[in-house]
């Protein structure tokens, strides 16, 4: 007989990220991962390279000085923050520790799909709750949870759809479960939100004992190859945390990278305010085509071709120009494309593309 691991592990499909090559195709433009279009911060390449001089020393296994910069950052607790080699670390963290066999995880159906990755590798039963127009459904939420749930996490804005639940139903949501079940909110785009009312989670954390926040340095500051990201939370999870996560588990080139980011001055504020122009101009060049622009509160669009046969022709036909961007299809979305909010070049280029003779788009409006 061979070695067997938890036949828990054996239906989990390995994580395929998005794509960046094309072959035979010079000049890649990716537009699959929802990556910052300037690059890191430079006070953060800087950071970086300088670390690499302390290269063959351990780094600080608390990251203690990181912690604190993201507390002066955020105005939060240094104590009551982990940091992990992105939040997906964490999240799987937070998943294992407190799932795990003979318990639940409740989601929404189009919700991030490393959740029920990680959740099954866990050996979580998932349950996936239908959406309202692609956006989280907080009485299915609720009404989803039995006496077996232990964690239900909410993207919001959420990937790939790019919904934003309101506040006021996310406060809803928390006050809904019970006190036992972990309320996990993922805010990797917190950043994008224009929304006044928006909290990206602080408020519940420190209103209770069963709500934890997750952030990460990888989409608005520009470092998803560091794999940085933070979690913060009540000081008994953090501690379940600190107690489960790896004794070095982020680099010393990634915390410095993550320190000096923090400092780049009007980083997020140019960020924002391109990702924002750009967003919707990219949405407004789209509905022009004819093409369904998901509302997106994120740095990047779902769009919907009207037909799975429609959304691979255009995605063959964007990656034939070198144009990168993400099938959804595992998502349960198949008539979509998500693509990134790029550079002002990069989003004309899409729009060129897909306006262009030959398009597959508009092959279908001269026959409509």
């Amino acid at each position: 007989m061979p070695v067997m691991p938890r036949p828990s592990i054996l239906s989990v499909e390995p994580y395929v990220g998005g794509e960046s090559k094309v072959p035979g195709v010079n000049r890649i433009v990716k537009l699959s991962s929802n990556e910052g279009p300037f690059g890191p911060p430079p006070a953060a390449i800087a950071a970086i390279a300088e670390a690499g001089r302390e290269a063959h020393r351990y780094p600080d296994g608390g990251a203690t000085a990181l912690r604190e910069a993201i507390g002066r950052h955020h105005g939060l607790d240094p104590a009551r923050i982990v940091t992990g080699n992105g939040s997906d670390e964490l999240l799987a963290l937070l998943i294992l520790a407190y799932g795990g066999e003979g318990t639940e995880l409740v989601m929404s159906a189009h919700g991030f799909l490393m959740y029920e990755l990680t959740g099954r590798w866990a050996g979580c039963h998932i349950i996936k709750v239908p959406e309202k127009n692609l956006v989280a459904d907080v009485d299915g939420l609720i009404a989803a949870c039995g006496p077996r749930t232990r964690l239900v996490i909410l993207a919001n804005p959420n990937n790939p759809t790019g919904a934003l639940l309101p506040q006021a139903e996310v406060n809803r949501l928390r006050a809904g479960l019970r006190e036992d079940i972990l309320l996990v909110l993922d805010s990797a785009y917190a950043e994008y939100v224009e929304d006044p009312g928006y909290d990206p989670g602080q408020a519940l954390v420190d209103a209770g004992s069963n709500t934890v926040m997750t952030r990460t340095f990888s989409k608005v500051w520009g470092l998803g190859g560091i794999r940085l990201g933070w979690a913060y939370g009540p000081a008994a999870i953090i501690d379940v945390m600190n107690r489960v996560r790896g004794p070095f588990n982020v680099s010393a080139p990634a915390m410095a990278a993550g320190i000096a980011a923090l400092s780049e001055p009007d980083w997020v504020a140019k960020s924002v305010a391109h990702n924002s122009a750009w967003r919707a101009r990219l949405t407004e060049g789209l509905e022009a085509l004819g093409l369904k622009v998901h509302p997106s509160h994120g740095n990047f669009l779902l769009v919907d071709f009207g037909s799975a046969e429609a959304s691979k022709a255009a995605d063959a036909h964007l990656r034939a120009r070198g144009l990168i961007v993400r099938g959804v299809a595992v998502y349960g979305l198949p008539t979509c494309l998500r693509i990134t909010v790029g550079t002002a070049e990069e989003c004309g280029m899409v729009l060129d593309a897909l306006a262009g003779a030959g398009s597959p788009v508009q092959r279908r409006a001269a026959h409509a």
